[in-house]
């Protein structure tokens, strides 16, 4: 990829984010403590940006650098190859306050993937290898990052996680634990048996886009707001 190419996927990233976080240039530059100009040529993909720089706007625009180096692709602009691609979000989560609780808050984030929630793991897994209830259902696409409750009942989670690693069809998907607190035992083992990453609960955007990076995804996650 050229100079000019990371400019303007640098640039596309930049005006997502600032979207997404409702602000204008002028706000940004002085949350980052640059020129009001120089963030419009940013944006124009007009600048090479020293990694100070970088660093400066991935604070003001609170996400990390990696993540934001991970935004290749954005809904206003499209992917960067062309095609728009969303990821598609399997949601096994147990407690039916916390799935509330983490959809309304993708919905306040403008989250705009689609998330299919389960309520167990036998569910989950018939969802995965499009099975029982789900053989002939098209809502349950095999997802790009599945989310699983730790203490989700019926087929716990560990065999959950352990049955989709050892699938060649399944093992590639992303999984994402989400636990109660840092201290559950069975996270040392849901990271033996090749979970991704783990975030403690209540899940939200912030806590997602942290960890996304790791998963190695390229797709849009939000959509942005009216720009300024």
């Amino acid at each position: 990829m050229n100079s000019v190419n990371v400019r303007n996927d640098f640039a596309r990233a930049i005006k997502w984010w600032r979207s997404h976080l409702d602000i204008s240039q002028e706000e940004l530059a002085e949350r980052a403590n640059l020129h009001r100009t120089y963030i419009s040529d940013v944006e124009r993909g007009a600048r090479n940006l020293s990694l100070e720089s970088i660093s400066r706007l991935a604070t003001a625009l609170e996400i990390s650098i990696p993540t934001l180096f991970s935004t290749k692709g954005t809904p206003e602009g499209g992917a960067t190859n062309g095609a728009r691609q969303w990821v598609e979000i399997l949601l096994a989560e147990a407690d039916s306050n916390d799935a509330t609780m983490t959809l309304q808050a993708f919905n306040e984030a403008r989250f705009e993937n689609r998330v299919h929630v389960v309520r167990d793991g036998a569910e989950a897994l018939d969802c995965l290898f499009h099975r029982g209830a789900y053989a002939e259902r098209s809502e349950c696409k095999r997802p790009q990052i599945f989310l699983l409750d730790l203490k989700i009942p019926k087929v716990d989670a560990l065999e959950v996680l352990r049955r989709i690693k050892a699938e060649k069809g399944t093992q590639q998907i992303p999984v994402v634990i989400l636990a109660s607190s840092r201290d559950d035992g069975n996270l040392v083992e849901t990271r033996r048996l090749g979970a991704e990453a783990q975030i403690v609960k209540p899940v939200d955007f912030q806590k997602l886009s942290e960890v996304t990076p790791k998963l190695r995804l390229n797709w849009a996650l939000v959509r942005p707001s009216s720009s300024k």
